[in-house]
């Protein structure tokens, strides 16, 4: 059977089909949200601005902000943000530790319940946020987050239903939200002082000054043998483009009502 189609035809659609496939699909991409359901837990989101009578407390979206720097730093082969990406890593981890593990005391205490059968309360209006972080620390600071709420959802069901008293419950809520605002002000502590490992062998006065500031970086850090779970490709990107970092924090909900990430830096050292 002859087919309706000249050859020439038939070519391009060949070489059209050729070029698709070489070009390959494009970037992956995706949609982040987070859900919570008590006013506890919402304050931590976006923490508060500093005030005459009031300091400044640092919520998720200035952690994040932070991060960011301290991960762009850490891809130009900064030791001090490969430091200091590892202190964020365990503190996250620490302080989830700790919120799992009042949170199994409460589940088994409201279990223990004879004839009651309790279902922990829950919001009739959650909140949900977009988020739209650039390293996945920001949103393992997200999930503690939402853990945190549900140990406050749990905690105030079980204060309700008489397990704790007022004063027991204020006191759990209080350490565990300290706890966490500590692990989001942990960023701070690193300075961009533009520098690599290469200015700390030579000893540059940008690398003396961060020693004075940051401490010096432990010897299994700066070798690389000791790094953070999570880390970016070591892309150096240009020093004038450094000059323009700056830490200031970005509200991620008012970037887009359709929020997206984009998978283009996974990887390890």
């Amino acid at each position: 059977m002859i087919s309706g189609k000249s050859v020439p035809e038939r070519q391009i659609e060949r070489s059209a089909e050729e070029a698709s496939v070489e070009a390959g699909p494009g970037a992956l991409r995706g949609q982040v949200w987070l859900t919570v359901q008590t006013r506890q837990a919402q304050r931590l989101i976006h923490g508060r601005n500093g005030s005459a009578d009031k300091a400044a407390i640092i919520g998720l979206v200035g952690f994040a902000d932070r991060l960011r720097v301290i991960w762009q730093a850490a891809r130009n082969d900064d030791p001090y943000a490969d430091w200091w990406l590892i202190k964020v890593h365990e503190t996250l981890e620490r302080i989830r530790d700790l919120v799992k593990i009042e949170q199994v005391a409460l589940d088994t205490r409201l279990e223990q319940l004879t004839a009651l059968e309790v279902s922990v309360a829950e919001s009739m209006k959650p909140y949900r946020i977009a988020l739209q972080f650039a390293n996945p620390y920001a949103y393992r600071g997200a999930q503690m987050i939402a853990e945190y709420d549900t140990f406050v959802r749990t905690l105030l069901t079980a204060h309700h239903v008489g397990i704790l008293s007022g004063s027991s419950t204020e006191g759990l809520l209080n350490t565990c939200a300290r706890r966490i605002r500590g692990a989001f002000a942990v960023p701070q502590g690193y300075q961009f002082l533009g520098i690599d490992r290469e200015a700390l062998k030579q000893g540059t006065a940008n690398a003396s000054r961060a020693c004075q500031i940051m401490g010096e970086v432990p010897e299994d850090v700066l070798s690389g043998a000791h790094h953070a779970p999570f880390t970016p490709r070591k892309i150096r990107f240009p020093e004038e483009a450094a000059k323009h970092i700056r830490l200031n924090p970005v509200d991620p909900a008012s970037k887009s009502d359709s929020p997206e990430f984009v998978n283009d830096d996974i990887g390890g050292t």
